[in-house]
This record gives C-alpha cells, structure tokens and sequence, in this order.
C-alpha cells in the first residue's frame, strides 16, 4: 500500500468512526425531516433545517440558489484540491401520509392525504448530509485538500430544481458528483448504475383562462339583459376536460408502444369552490411523460401541444404553457461506478437487527400474513455487481434502448463525472403474499428508526469513501473526466430550457398551512374526500 493509499484509508476510517459515532444524532435527524414530510417546491422547514445544521457545521451556505426559495447551496474548502459534489432532496408525496407504525394510518393530526415520504428522500437527505460531514471531518484530521459543495435539491418528485441549478451554474467547476437512492426496483439494489441510466423526464402545465366568456355569441333577447343570463362560453373546466379526454383517446398514437413510456397528469387546484351560474375563468392540467430518449418526449410533446390548443379553441379560452422540468438522459460513467462500487464492497450491504424484523413481521400480520424468520426481502442485505445488475436490467428492455425511468439527477450527469448508486431499504419478503404489498407498507418501514436507520449509515459511509477517494486520487478523476467528455460526443449538451428559465414555484403547489383551525394540510379532507 503507497503512503497515499494509507492516507485514503485511514481517512476512511475517520469517516466510519464519525457515523458510528453520530449515529443517535443522525437518527433523530432523520425523524425531523421525514415527519416534516413537505411537498414539492413548498419545503420551507425541512430546507431550513439543512441550512442551520450547515451553518453549525461551519458551511458558507446560499440559501434559495438559483431563484428557489427551497433550495440552497452550501460549500467547504479544506484548501487546493478537487471539488466533489453531493446533494439533499427532501420533497415528499401528496396522498402518502403515514404514520411510522406497523398499521395504515396517517400521521397524527393529519389527512391521509397530506404528503410523506415515499422512496423516502428524507433518507437520501439525510444519508448524503451525513456522509458530507463525515467527509469534512476526515478531511480535516488527514489534511485532505479540496472543497465540497452540498446542494439542497427540492422538488425532486417533478424533477424539478436540477435544471434550474445546472442552468445558473451551480454545477459548474464542480469535477464529480456523487448521487445516491434508496433501492426502488430490482435488480437495482446495493448496487452502481452501469451503462443504463434513467432517460429522459418532461413535465408541463397547460393553463385554460377564459377571462371574456360573454364575447363567445352574440346578444340575445333574454328576459333579463346582464352576464349571468347573457350567452358566455363553455370556460376554463370545459377546455380541461376536453384536454383530458382528447389526449386520453390520442394517448396511444402518440409515440411507438415500446420503450417503456408513460405519461401521466394532474389537474391542479384552481381555487374556484364556491359555486355560482358563471363560468370558470382558470383551469390548470400538469402532464409528465418519462422516455427513454429526447425524440420520443418530443413526439409526445407535440400531441399534447395540438390537444392543448385544441382545447383552448373549442371552449373560447385562452392558452397558455409553462415548463416545470425537461430533462436529458443521462450518461453513464464507468470510471466513477468502479470508485464507488469498491466502496460499497468495502463497507458492505445494510444488515437488519431482530427489531427490524419484528416490525416486519407486524405488518406482515396486519395485513394478513404470516410472520416468518426472515421478513425482508434477501436481496436487501445482498450486493450485486454493476454488470450484473447491468446483464438482469437488459433482459427487460429492446438493444436500441439506452435509458430506462426517470429521475433527474441525469441533468447533473451532463455538467460533471457523475455516479448514481443504489442501497436497500427496507421492503418485505414476498412469502405469503398474493398480491403487490401496498404502498403504505413500504412508506411505513422507511419512517420507523430500526428499519430505515441501516439503509442511511451504509449509504453515508459509501458516498463518504467515494469523496474521499475522489478527493485524493486525480487518476480517478482524470480517468472520469476523460470518459465524460466521450460520451457527451453528439448528445444535447446544451440545457433542453431556455436560459431565463425559472422555477415555476407560483403555481399552486399543495402545501401545509397555519389557519384558525390549526396546522392542516391546505386542501381540507375528512376521512373519505
């Protein structure tokens, strides 16, 4: 072993030592930031939070970066050296409230459809955050030069602040980026993204604005001569639906049925409950679509525009679009799966206690199944290697395909070296099952302390090792730095947004608010609607 590869371990080490001996403190970290549970482009408290533990941590912290107020960008230098890049998401999911229990409720004092974490990226926070200060302290002890930088990353769910951050050059001069999830699908767990990465992701809001509904038809000879009774338009509601319904029905001729593409909407809140003879004057449909390449997503995006305009026409209103996201693809990088696949060897998959397994099986009995010995799935505390997991992913998609879901992390892929790695939550063994365990199962397991606490010490210790080798070895660097420049060759190295694009954070987003009937979640419900 060279006298830098003895430095690079024994920094390694001193990152270990401080997870292990943080691990109570990052736990109850972690607690606040999933039963914050805020989501997109609405976290204001969970973004604070990172912020002020930043400052303690002695970060220079920009808070609202790139014209976001939930976003941030943080930085520490330890001096000359190369500067690597990691980062939180902290959204969580409207309609997944759930409480960290074995039963299917919602969190107290909340709707159960209020949001919560789901994947959950309160673990992606807050394994990243601890694996940054590990880093910084080992960094320090080991006189590591370098700087890190730390970006707060909201509204991931709508793969929403990455191109913003990229376009204002948050990730410029940066010379790696290390990105990190919990294990969402197989083969995709304890395990390094090879050759196919997620593809492309875009999102748009079409709004419908119908403000001179009475120059529709001409002036009749109705009894009483006002708007109310006058001639006036089909509305706002009467575009969406038309919207909905024509783009439902083209849905199927939009792109080839093979690749693995959705599509998918949501009709947003127009604040127009109070009924009354008039038309509405603004309705407002979302529609994300996830491809595996560029040409797909534009071929969908020219339906949806023609119905979008379509719609428009036919009930009198008004068009107007906004982006909310358009992502590349993203590009693969072997030379930083290879650094950080050794550092997953070396720390190994996350193991489970018999308390985990005694939550599991409770929920195995609340819904109907037997306990058994061992109720989470085998593969969470099993590693597998990159090419294979590379070799079982294939088995499922057509050769010409190269990219496969969606997740915006690949925006960051074309402005740096970037890795994405995979560790296991925790998800139930399928012994006994019939049918699909349902999600709030899942959600549960990643808000209770001894099931989800693994997944965010072994992930911190593995993005910990990656910087760290990262920081000190400019080969790997070099070597990443090389490859990238390849594989950018003919691709769209240019944003797919324009330069003065910005966070579309005025659209009426759902978020939690403070009213005379206390702390709810804005669109009031009962425990049916």
């Amino acid at each position: 072993m060279s006298v830098v590869d003895g430095v690079v371990e024994n920094a390694k080490t001193i990152a270990d030592s401080w997870i292990e001996g943080n691990q109570a403190e990052i736990s109850q970290w972690h607690q606040t930031i999933w039963n914050l549970a805020e989501p997109a482009w609405r976290e204001y408290q969970s973004a604070a939070w990172y912020v002020d533990r930043l400052r303690r941590e002695g970060f220079d912290v920009e808070v609202g970066s790139g014209g976001m107020p939930t976003a941030f960008c943080a930085r520490w230098s330890n001096g000359p050296g190369p500067t690597v890049l990691a980062y939180a998401e902290y959204d969580a999911v409207p309609g997944n409230c759930q409480a960290a229990n074995t039963r299917c409720e919602p969190r107290e004092g909340l709707s159960r459809f209020a949001p919560g974490h789901t994947d959950p990226h309160s673990a992606l926070g807050i394994a990243s955050l601890a694996a940054v200060l590990a880093t910084k302290e080992a960094m320090t002890t080991s006189s590591i030069g370098g700087t890190i930088v730390y970006t707060g990353e909201p509204a991931e769910k709508v793969c929403g602040s990455k191109v913003v951050h990229g376009l204002r050059g948050y990730y410029d001069g940066v010379d790696a980026i290390v990105s990190f999830h919990p294990f969402y699908m197989l083969p995709l767990c304890n395990t390094v993204r090879w050759d196919t990465h997620c593809g492309a992701y875009y999102s748009k809001i079409y709004s419908f604005v119908c403000d001179q509904p009475e120059t529709w038809g001409e002036l009749d000879n109705s009894p009483i001569a006002a708007a109310h009774s006058a001639a006036r338009a089909p509305g706002a509601d009467a575009a969406l639906a038309t919207m909905w319904a024509l783009t439902k029905t083209t849905q199927d001729s939009m792109a080839p049925s093979v690749g693995g593409w959705s599509l998918s909407e949501a009709i947003l809140s127009a604040g127009q409950a109070t009924a009354d003879n008039l038309p509405a004057a603004l309705a407002q449909i979302q529609y994300s679509w996830r491809t595996p390449d560029i040409a797909i997503a534009e071929r969908i995006l020219k339906v949806l525009d023609a119905n979008a305009s379509f719609a428009a026409a036919s009930s009198h209103c008004e068009m107007k679009e906004r982006w909310v996201s358009r992502n590349r693809p993203g590009l693969a990088n072997h030379a930083m799966a290879d650094v950080t696949w050794r550092n997953l060897v070396r720390v190994g998959a996350p193991t489970w206690g018999d308390d985990a397994y005694a939550v599991a099986n409770e929920i195995r009995q609340e819904l109907g199944v037997p306990a058994v010995a061992r109720p989470l799935l085998a593969e969470t505390e099993e590693l597998i290697d990159p090419k294979d997991a590379e070799r079982a992913l294939r088995t499922h998609l057509p050769a010409w395909q190269k990219n496969w879901t969606s997740d915006d992390y690949v925006e960051m892929t074309w402005y740096a070296p970037t890795v994405r790695f995979y560790i296991a939550r925790p998800a139930l063994a399928l012994d006994g099952f019939t049918s699909a365990v349902p999600g709030w199962a899942m959600n549960a397991l990643g808000g209770i302390a001894s099931t989800i606490d693994p997944t965010i010490v072994c992930a911190a210790r593995v993005i910990a090792g990656t910087l760290l080798d990262l920081l000190s070895d400019p080969s790997a660097l070099e070597e990443a730095r090389r490859e990238w420049h390849e594989r950018r060759v003919g691709g769209p190295t240019a944003s797919l947004l324009s330069d003065d694009f910005a966070a579309p954070i005025d659209y009426r987003w759902p978020e939690y608010i403070d009213t005379e009937r206390g702390h709810d979640w804005w669109i009031p419900a009962n425990a049916e609607f």
